[in-house]
């Protein structure tokens, strides 16, 4: 169904069709200059702007398409990318091939870290964008004009990885005023710059937030929930290339990300268990189980199926780590 007030837009404007979206919006796309990492990160008062704004794909680019958006943008110069178009090109290629692109807002950073974007004139003002070294910062029907100027020099100035500084740059745009009309979904997704032929590794980031009421400080605690899960993985593999010492700084670090997160660190116990390190395994165990002892019945049930050893013994072991009365 067409919401009403686009359906008068269908009627107005010649060349908008229906698969168009009204997605007022602020973002970035950027490559970053070290890792080569693809990113795009965006707010909208929209709900669920995840699927719509963000594209990017590991060691080709990212685009943002938004304003009256036509999606195709986002998978269309994805391609022409692939196919070897530079961002200028691309994007020159997509707004030809568009019945009406002076109602679209769109930015593409390539691999190659080229740049660049449109805002149409037939964008919600305030509505523009800057183009700096490797990346664009892009926004339309804002509080203000000054919105994308300061989520550049928020871009420029942060520190940390892409992701850390994509969300610097959506934090300046919200401070500076954002949107007109409020806040209500946004999304964050980094790549890879070099592809490993498998897309759900080349995800670095994929994290979105439907509908919120502050959804810039949810998207930041998905972020830390990201990077405490990611440590954990690291500590996995650490443990499988047989270098405890390694395993033990991730786990330690993941659980010390999300403290609340008490799985986290119980499948970190059980991993150092079953890895010859009982004494850490045990110790972290029983943190866990005083916590919530729920989890010692979980550990038979592992045995089972070969993730933990089948043997009474060891399981008694473990499971009476349990303190009467914890919570469960």
């Amino acid at each position: 169904m067409i919401p009403t007030a686009f359906a008068a837009l269908l009627a107005i404007v010649p060349g908008l069709d229906a698969p168009a979206r009204p997605v007022t919006t602020y973002s970035i796309v950027a490559r970053d200059s070290v890792t080569g990492e693809l990113g795009v990160a965006v707010q909208s008062h929209y709900f669920s702007v995840g699927p719509i704004v963000p594209w990017a794909e590991a060691g080709v680019g990212a685009v943002a398409t938004q304003s009256l958006v036509l999606v195709d943008y986002g998978p269309n110069g994805l391609a022409l990318l692939r196919g070897g178009m530079s961002a200028k090109a691309a994007l020159d290629s997509l707004r030809r091939a568009d019945p009406n692109p002076d109602v679209r807002q769109v930015a593409i950073v390539d691999a190659r870290g080229g740049v660049a974007a449109h805002t149409g004139g037939g964008a919600i003002p305030a509505a523009g964008h800057q183009v700096g070294a490797q990346y664009s910062v892009q926004a339309n029907l804002m509080d203000k004009p000054s919105v994308w100027p300061a989520m550049a020099r928020a871009y420029e100035t942060a520190k940390g990885d892409l992701a850390e500084r994509l969300l610097a740059a959506l934090d300046a745009a919200e401070k500076e005023g954002g949107d007109i009309r409020g806040r209500q979904s946004a999304a964050l997704l980094v790549v890879r710059g070099t592809p490993t032929g498998k897309p759900w590794v080349d995800r670095v980031m994929d994290l979105r937030v439907e509908d919120h009421p502050e959804p810039l400080v949810e998207l930041r605690r998905l972020v830390g929930l990201r990077r405490a899960y990611n440590e954990i993985d690291a500590g996995d593999a650490a443990i499988a290339a047989k270098d405890m010492a390694a395993a033990l700084r991730h786990y330690d670090a993941g659980a010390k990300l999300a403290p609340d997160v008490v799985e986290l660190e119980f499948w970190a116990g059980l991993t150092l268990y079953t890895n010859g390190r009982e004494a850490e395994g045990k110790a972290t165990l029983a943190r866990v189980l005083a916590r919530e002892r729920r989890w010692a019945e979980l550990v038979p049930r592992l045995a089972k199926v070969g993730l933990f050893p089948d043997d009474a013994a060891k399981i008694a072991e473990v499971t009476k780590l349990a303190p009467k009365g914890a919570p469960w």
